[in-house]
């Protein structure tokens, strides 16, 4: 038994939670049992939230920007944990890691250029590039035997599009949970480089990483690498802080970085969410040991997931994560049409999952699980989609 407990958490509904109570605006019906969007339900521990009370009860929330023991404080983190420095000056602090990303398109491409992802992944990726008037192009995985790659042969031929002027990276992937090694992110990193595409790396999930997996931050690599490069982390998923909206967007070469901030003033952000700042700082300080233990937790609903789907629902493939708390199923032996498996998640096992068609074209039979719950949650979804499968199978409704 560890210091935290996992299988006990505080009901989330009548919170304005977005996970929980917006099923009626969305989805049009309250009765599914939420799933889909990347939020745990694991509150803080109380070592993190004794220091957001003792800011809040200083009671005044002015203008804020982080000190030197925030610095301090993160790059010990991401040296203890990556090998990677987190410096000061290469910094900038934005609300989230989407802002980002189109801060960068609109600082580093013109509208009708275009922007390089690899799908399926994380929907607001081609969302943000075509709001901004840039082209998408994807450069889709390759799957074999439940493992995604990039295909490099396909990958090298449209970063050579000379209207290609940024490649938008997710490492760890969402949503199928590659970790990509150093000789993968090496080969990107060349080809990239030669071809003057500026590299953008989504590395906000970097803190989940299972059992003999190693995450490698593209800060890691070669200088000559990191100088083309634009590298994004936040506590937001680690600590389930996107209520607070913070994020740090590391970028070593100056002319990239100044042409950054000047893009992040064009839209009129400033300083941070100050208790954004004071949790940020508290969550890397004192969360160490809560995250380790979290991640045996979410190991394990990782290993009862699958154990579940072998025994009681064969029919369903999931693709086992490196990374993430998110796992992507593959509905196509038990539903031939996406109707067909919106029938089984929805009305028949009544679950909120992401469709994986948002994901990218192609992938319309999958579905991305968030497993970041209670093990009595993740039981009570999966004997529901058993039956639900079981039934369909039947021909039943």
């Amino acid at each position: 038994m560890g210091k935290y407990d996992f299988d006990n958490v505080p009901d989330r509904h009548n919170t304005g939670s977005l996970k929980y109570d917006y099923g009626l605006k969305r989805m049009g019906r309250s009765d599914l049992m939420p799933m889909w969007v990347a939020d745990m339900d694991f509150p803080l521990p109380k070592e993190i939230l004794a220091r957001i009370k003792d800011r809040t009860d200083h009671g005044i929330f002015g203008y804020t920007e982080p000190g030197d023991s925030y610095y301090r404080v993160l790059g010990q983190w991401f040296k203890e944990r990556y090998g990677t420095d987190f410096l000061e000056e290469a910094n900038t602090l934005t609300p989230g890691v989407v802002f980002a990303i189109a801060a960068a398109i609109r600082a580093f491409s013109e509208k009708g250029e275009k922007v390089l992802i690899c799908e399926p992944v994380y929907y607001p990726f081609r969302e943000t590039i075509e709001d901004n008037g840039r082209v998408v192009v994807s450069s889709n995985l390759s799957e074999r035997n439940g493992h995604y790659e990039i295909d490099f042969e396909d990958f090298e031929k449209k970063a050579s599009d000379p209207a290609v002027k940024l490649f938008v990276l997710c490492n760890p992937h969402n949503p199928v949970g590659r970790v990509y090694t150093r000789e993968e992110l090496t080969r990107i990193a060349d080809i990239c480089l030669k071809n003057d595409v500026i590299v953008m790396s989504d590395e906000i999930h970097c803190d989940f990483i299972y059992k003999g997996v190693t995450f490698t931050s593209f800060l890691s690599l070669d200088e000559k690498y990191t100088d083309n490069a634009i590298v994004c982390t936040s506590p937001g998923k680690t600590f389930n802080l996107a209520g607070l909206q913070l994020a740090n967007i590391q970028i070593p070469n100056k002319r990239l970085r100044l042409a950054f901030r000047k893009e992040k003033a064009a839209a009129g952000y400033s300083q941070a969410n100050t208790l954004g700042i004071t949790a940020t700082e508290a969550a890397y300080e004192l969360g160490g040991e809560y995250l380790d233990e979290l991640l045996a937790y979410l190991e394990g609903n990782l290993d009862y997931m699958s154990q579940f789907f072998a025994k009681e629902i064969p029919g369903l493939r999931l693709i086992r994560p490196e990374g993430t708390y998110l796992v992507w199923v593959d509905f196509s032996r038990v539903a031939s049409t996406r109707e067909e498996m919106r029938s089984i998640v929805l009305d028949g096992a009544k679950l909120w999952l992401d469709e994986g068609g948002i994901f990218g074209k192609g992938f319309e039979l999958f579905e991305r699980f968030n497993i970041a719950c209670t093990r009595e949650f993740l039981r009570t979804a999966l004997e529901s989609l058993r039956d639900a499968v079981s039934i369909h199978k039947k021909g039943g409704r």
